[in-house]
């Protein structure tokens, strides 16, 4: 007995707004129903997890991670609520503990994904803490990524939430699939190819669990043993599913979610051996902290994607990366860092060309590089008006180019980022009539991101709010984008 009490459990427990009798009672419904009639949880129990840190034994752990799964809305694991058995005093990994690292690294995918899997409620926004940035990345990951030791990274300051070490079995069960062969694995990669042009068409909300799923199966392909390049194939589709399942999520609201998939695609894509991609992955973390304007956070962030991707990293890598880390530097009204980066962005984007062919850099091509550009452009115009010019001509080759390519989503989010320009600029007749073609096209997906960038304009607008026209274009947006969804 730990005689410290579970913050992390309290916590969320607090949230539920449950009493400890009814906690008790659904976990015994719920083990009841999977053939675990002998449980006797009651509230004296439930008082000694929170209290002093008893931790239960197995299936306990695993039930109360999907009853509060089920409550709260959004994925809660065991190490979340505290309950993983080395998550007080955890001994230096030997080499035997380094050796099981992708063994659990698969069981923590299969686990994550079977919890996220039992939300049917598709679309709810997660009602957590706010986005911890680099604290969500474990110990062990942040030393490998950064080349610092385990020591280092667990120095660091602040509080972590950890995904590493729970060492449980998914809570939902699957029929368990055996090893794989060549032709399997070939049709796994195809997979995620079709789902990565239905998430760039549509938005992430009406494949999102069709992703989880597939990456669920993956996951437990894994648990199996198998020869060395096919198992680092499968790793590198691991890596693949979870960016695309966290960019999903966060393309519908699940931004807690997002995060945690994007570092197991870290961890997936380092058990492959494969830095760049560890890299990208942890580039997309960025980006969503630079959605929510954290500018500061996600340089930390990329200053970490650049050192996991390593020094061999390929050209049109590193375009990418640069066109993530100007944003950064834009929302920070930095002109200088934006101009030096985007410049060096075009050379290496020039330069590069076998790298496109991998799976996870096909979506970087010539429209999305100036869509970066422009994105870049019109967050430094709210500091420097000199950027709205840039940022007009680089939104005219990114359209351009993408009507012929089928991503709608990108070029609606390209249409609502063009009015906001025009707003900045001082054209409210220009940015009338962009916002009115983005709000004929927003039901064609399903993207909350569109709606987060929609209420942003709409803020913009605030200054031409007297002129006839651009008031009914207010009205319009008020009944077209749903109000923001608040914690409890």
């Amino acid at each position: 007995m730990n005689k410290e009490p579970n913050s992390r459990l309290a916590d969320l427990f607090a949230l539920t707004g449950w009493s400890k009798g009814e906690l008790a009672r659904l976990v015994n419904r719920r083990g009841a129903a999977i053939g675990q009639q002998q449980l006797s949880t009651d509230t004296s129990r439930v008082r000694r997890w929170i209290e002093q840190g008893e931790i239960p034994r197995d299936p306990v752990p695993r039930l109360l991670a999907a009853v509060f799964t089920e409550r709260l809305g959004r994925v809660v694991s065991i190490e979340d609520l505290g309950l993983s058995r080395n998550r007080r005093g955890a001994p230096t990994p030997s080499a035997g503990a380094v050796a099981a690292e992708p063994e659990r690294t698969a069981e923590i995918l299969t686990e994550y994904t079977g919890m996220d899997l039992m939300l049917n409620r598709r679309g709810q926004a997660d009602q957590g803490p706010a986005l911890p940035g680099t604290a969500v990345i474990p110990d062990s990951l942040y030393s490998w990524l950064s080349g610092s030791s385990v020591a280092e990274a667990a120095a660091r300051p602040g509080p972590r939430q950890l995904i590493t070490g729970s060492a449980a079995r998914p809570v939902v069960d699957v029929y368990e699939p055996g090893p794989v062969g060549p032709d399997e694995v070939t049709a796994l990669e195809q997979s995620f190819e079709v789902f990565r042009s239905w998430d760039a068409s549509r938005g992430g909300g009406l494949q999102r669990k069709a992703v989880i799923g597939q990456l669920n199966e993956v996951g437990g392909l894994l648990t199996h043993r198998h020869p060395p390049e096919l198992a680092r194939r499968l790793w590198l589709v691991a890596a693949n599913l979870a960016v695309l399942a966290g960019w999903m999520s966060h393309d519908v609201g699940l931004e807690g979610t997002a995060q945690r998939y994007f570092v197991i695609a870290a961890q997936a894509a380092k058990e492959a051996g494969d830095r760049p991609r560890a890299g990208e992955a942890v580039s997309r973390g960025a980006r969503q902290l630079l959605h929510h304007g954290r500018g500061e956070e996600a340089l930390e962030l990329m200053r970490l994607a650049r050192a996991g991707a390593g020094d061999r990293l390929a050209p049109r890598s590193r375009a990418m990366l640069n066109t993530v880390e100007a944003w950064a530097q834009a929302t920070l009204g930095d002109r200088q860092a934006v101009a030096r980066l985007l410049g060096e962005a075009e050379e290496l984007f020039v330069q590069g060309g076998e790298e496109a062919e991998l799976p996870w850099m096909r979506g970087f091509n010539q429209a999305e590089l100036h869509g970066m550009q422009f994105l870049v452009y019109r967050t430094l115009a709210e500091h420097d008006p000199a950027a709205v010019r840039p940022a007009l001509l680089h939104a005219v080759a990114a359209m351009g180019q993408r009507a012929r390519t089928g991503q709608e989503r990108s070029t609606l989010l390209d249409q609502v980022t063009l009015a906001s320009v025009h707003w900045i600029s001082g054209d409210p007749e220009a940015a009338v009539a962009q916002a009115r073609t983005a709000l004929g096209m927003i039901g064609h997906t399903s993207s909350h991101r569109t709606w987060d960038r929609l209420r942003r304009m709409y803020r913009l607008s605030d200054r031409f709010a007297d002129e006839p026209a651009v008031a009914e274009l207010r009205a319009q947006i008020r009944a077209a984008v749903p109000p923001v969804r608040r914690p409890e």
